[in-house]
C-alpha cells in the first residue's frame, strides 16, 4: 500500500469518526432538549429529540458545507496570489541578473 491509499484511508477513517461523533452529539442535544418538555408523553419526547437531532445535524452539514466552500474559495484566491508574486520575484531576479551583466560588461569595456 503506497502512501496515498494510506493517507486516504486515514482520511476515510477520521470523516467517520467525525460522523460518528457529530450523530452522538446531535442526539444527545435532542434528548436534552425534549428532556426540558416534561408535558410530552414518552413517544412524543423521542420523536421531538430525533426531529431536534436530525435539524442539527443537518444544520451542521450546511456549516460544514459553507467552510468548505470558503477554504476552496481562499486556496484558490491565495494560489492565484502567490502564482503573480512567484511571476514577480522571477522577473525582478531576472531583471537584477540582467543589470549586473550589463554594469559587469561596461566596466570591462573601459
Amino acid at each position: 500500500m503506497d502512501r496515498e491509499e494510506t493517507a486516504a484511508g486515514i482520511a476515510r477513517l477520521e470523516g467517520y469518526l467525525m460522523s460518528q461523533a457529530a450523530q452522538q452529539e446531535a442526539a444527545a442535544a435532542g434528548e436534552s432538549f425534549a428532556g426540558r418538555l416534561s408535558w410530552l408523553g414518552p413517544g412524543e419526547r423521542e420523536e421531538i429529540a430525533r426531529r431536534f437531532a436530525d435539524h442539527h445535524l443537518a444544520l451542521r452539514k450546511q456549516m460544514l458545507g459553507a467552510v468548505a466552500e470558503r477554504a476552496q474559495e481562499l486556496r484558490d484566491e491565495y494560489g492565484h496570489r502567490y502564482a503573480v508574486l512567484r511571476r514577480r520575484t522571477v522577473a525582478a531576479a531576472l531583471g537584477a541578473v540582467v543589470a549586473a551583466g550589463a554594469s559587469v560588461g561596461l566596466v570591462v569595456l573601459r
